[in-house]
């Protein structure tokens, strides 16, 4: 029997969260998804952990193990393999409350023109609850314009339909962080975002190994994301002129702090996409390709020599 959702886990080195993880999805108050674990390359014991091998053998669990490649190619993984009509995230360090697919499900079959939702979440951090700030606050419909400077689809609290993600290319597999900012750009450029207003995902932060927490300036893949975008046709004149605006914006920024730094040669780059972008209103598409491959590749520099 064909499942109606699969939930997709990437970890990395979580042994511990991402049994946590699972339990929580095991708890879930309908039986109709498949859960694929992708283990991207764990050096903890993961793929050894003889309880994650007896959930394997015995429930609907399949795991699959990649070579380390980061969130965005496990995702990727697990989606290439899922057999239901929907997909939902969950991220390891995360978990979900016993209603969320049941209630999310719901939702999806009473909004059938709805390609992707999102729930409401609890923010922990450090092991205390906190509020999240004004500007992440969740809302429906065209939130494009808005998710331009704040992410606000949050990763384990969203289900979309499987065939919206594969047309869309997935996540972007040469972006190390904000993977998620770019796919959910790209999607919400044609769709609106539904929600459940419900608390229904607990989003666990603090911890040492949190990817946030370990990359340095988001904002560097947030600009390229931001110049990708204007390399796409669907853009409306509108929504162009608000991309334009905010990489400006962040590229002025990101600058500022480069300079501070003595990192002389990225300066020049992101002050010249800072100058350059008023004059990508219009689309110059010699340019923008030129600025993305720069940022690709210094993205790619910086890398190595971490």
């Amino acid at each position: 029997m064909t499942p109606e959702v699969s939930v997709v886990i990437p970890t990395h080195n979580r042994c511990a969260m991402l049994l946590e993880a699972i339990d929580s999805v095991l708890a879930q108050s309908t039986a109709a998804f498949e859960l694929i674990v992708i283990d991207d390359g764990s050096t903890d014991g993961t793929s050894e952990n003889e309880h994650l091998r007896r959930l394997a053998e015995t429930i609907r669990i399949e795991i699959d193990r990649i070579d380390h490649r980061g969130p965005a190619a496990a995702r990727n993984r697990g989606v290439a393999i899922a057999r239901a009509p929907l997909v939902a995230f969950l991220d390891s360090d995360d978990l979900w409350s016993p209603t969320k697919l049941e209630r999310q499900l719901a939702f999806m079959r009473d909004n059938p023109g709805c390609a992707i939702s999102q729930t409401g979440e609890i923010w922990i951090r450090n092991g205390q609850r906190v509020n999240p700030a004004h500007r992440h606050r969740k809302r429906a419909g065209d939130i494009f314009i808005d998710s331009l400077r704040t992410c606000l689809i949050g990763m384990s609290a969203v289900m979309m339909r499987t065939d919206l993600f594969r047309s869309s290319g997935g996540f972007d597999e040469h972006m190390t962080a904000a993977e998620d900012y770019d796919l959910w750009l790209r999607i919400l450029i044609d769709h609106e975002a539904g929600l459940l207003d419900e608390p229904l995902v607990t989003r666990r932060g603090g911890h040492p190994d949190q990817l946030s927490a370990k990359t340095p300036a988001l904002d560097r893949f947030r600009i390229l994301t931001l110049a990708k975008l204007l390399a796409d046709d669907r853009l409306s004149p509108a929504r162009r002129t608000s991309v334009v605006e905010v990489l400006a914006e962040k590229s002025r920024i990101y600058a500022g702090g480069l300079r501070r730094r003595g990192k002389i040669e990225e300066v020049r780059l992101y002050e010249q996409v800072a100058d350059q972008a008023r004059g990508w209103d219009t689309r110059a598409a010699a340019e923008i390709g030129c600025a993305i491959e720069s940022m690709r590749s210094m993205l790619r520099e910086i890398s190595h020599e971490r």
